[in-house]
């Protein structure tokens, strides 16, 4: 039987996970699944609205209840966590489990800049006064970075450089 190899990327908000997971998966040869799209097909509706509707502890036991569908039904994946992903429900220990573990590191205020033009989009942040937001990026940021931490392989999400993150992603996975 094959082995699962199976990867994830993590990192807050804004930071990439997508396009970064997107460039590395097709690099690599493997299929890609954003976390919060597939959410998003499942329920119909954006993660946004779905955030609003059931409150972030339903939306959390959705987000894990999704993660361990992709890890049973994908062999060879790269899988774009949501930014709260690893930081709940022991979904840190489940993706190590089953595979390695990518952080995009960002400073706050380089998420700051990323978020500041799209913040309708994400539901934590979008009712937050321009003033505040820096803020609260920053302590929500190193509440989860304990989390982000623990990653397999920590890299500037800022300057991602995609031939040398492939390079070290193969040392982890060969």
């Amino acid at each position: 039987m094959e082995e699962k190899k199976l990867l994830f990327i993590c990192g807050f908000m804004g930071c990439g996970k997508t396009t970064q997971g997107k460039k590395l998966a097709k690099e690599l040869g493997y299929y890609f699944i954003d976390l919060d799209d597939y959410i998003a097909n499942q329920h119909d509706k954006t993660i946004t609205d779905l955030f609003q509707e059931v409150g972030e502890d339903e939306f959390r036991k959705i987000e894990t209840k999704a993660l361990e569908e992709c890890i049973k039904d994908n062999m060879k994946a790269f899988i774009a966590t949501g930014g709260g992903t690893p930081c709940f429900n022991d979904n840190l220990k489940l993706m190590k489990a089953n595979g390695k573990l990518i952080y995009l590191k960002m400073s706050p205020e380089a998420l700051y800049q990323r978020l500041f033009n799209a913040k309708q989009d994400r539901p934590l942040i979008k009712d937050k006064a321009d003033e505040e937001m820096l803020l609260y990026i920053d302590t929500l940021l190193k509440t989860r970075e304990v989390f982000y931490n623990q990653a397999d392989i920590i890299t500037n999400g800022v300057t991602v450089d995609i031939e040398a993150l492939k390079n070290e992603v193969l040392k982890h996975i060969a």
